[in-house]
């Protein structure tokens, strides 16, 4: 992965600036998940198994509040992610809090360098492939760290809503990855797009079948696939609040796949 070091440093800087900004705004609502909220949405709440004292590995975490969501449902939890601010953030959290999950800083293409167990479940959600070139490497660290049976776990914005310039209106990124990445540089953040950061942010799409085709090719059976028409979170321009945690593109009067989950076993 030496090819992508430039652009993998950039959105560590990237994100190191955001978390400073996230974890005081009021999107993340710091104040209630420290009185017990959880950060999850309820399309993983509803389709999640009982995690009581199940195993769970949770990657690309941010500052960890849905891995400690996950904890507070019974799991024991150990989570990853890029940035070392973040991951700071996660451990001062998860002591105020008195709670157990492991959070170690690496890049998830590294996950096998740091983590040598296996794990019952292996999660990941909402804008966090988008910052991987390679989905079959990705997919490797999935499978090599599930145990045999285990359950994977993804929920994820659709592709087809990072196709669109809504102020615009129209189609202005590639559904397929070309392999060279999307350079932005945009003010702000989604979680408070007046934060005084502006930074360059590098990104790849990937199309439904790139996803699935990687868990397949890596050993992973497909046994649930599922497309929302609603964001849980309220972070695309052009969105209205149609109800309770559904956000959508009201483009026309046509429906648009927003988010969608898959879980997947080892074989």
């Amino acid at each position: 992965m030496k090819q992508y070091k430039a652009y993998f440093d950039a959105n560590e800087k990237l994100w190191n600036a955001k978390t400073d900004i996230h974890i005081d705004s009021a999107f993340y609502d710091m104040p209630s998940f420290l009185d017990g909220a959880t950060s999850l949405r309820k399309i993983e709440l509803e389709e999640l198994p009982d995690l009581k004292d199940k195993s769970l590995l949770h990657l690309q975490c941010h500052f960890g509040q849905d891995t400690l969501s996950l904890e507070r449902l019974g799991a024991r939890c150990t989570a990853i992610d890029l940035a070392p601010k973040a991951i700071e953030k996660a451990i001062s959290i998860r002591d105020q809090l008195g709670m157990q999950s492991q959070f170690i800083c690496c890049n998830v293409y590294d996950t096998d360098k740091h983590i040598k167990s296996t794990f019952d479940v292996v999660y990941t959600s909402y804008g966090t492939i988008i910052w991987l070139p390679d989905l079959n490497l990705w997919a490797k660290q999935v499978a090599q760290r599930l145990s045999k049976g285990g359950l994977f776990y993804m929920t994820e914005f659709h592709p087809v809503i990072f196709l669109f310039d809504w102020e615009k209106d129209k189609i202005a990124y590639n559904y397929f990855n070309t392999g060279e990445p999307i350079m932005e540089e945009t003010q702000g953040t989604y979680a408070d797009v007046d934060a005084p950061i502006q930074m360059k942010e590098y990104f790849w799409q990937h199309s439904i079948s790139d996803i699935l085709q990687s868990l397949m090719d890596n050993g992973m059976e497909i046994t649930m696939f599922k497309e929302y028409d609603y964001s849980p979170y309220d972070i695309f321009d052009q969105c209205r609040r149609r109800a309770e945690q559904e956000y959508i593109f009201d483009h026309q009067g046509m429906s648009l796949p927003h988010t969608f989950t898959l879980k997947a076993t080892k074989k």
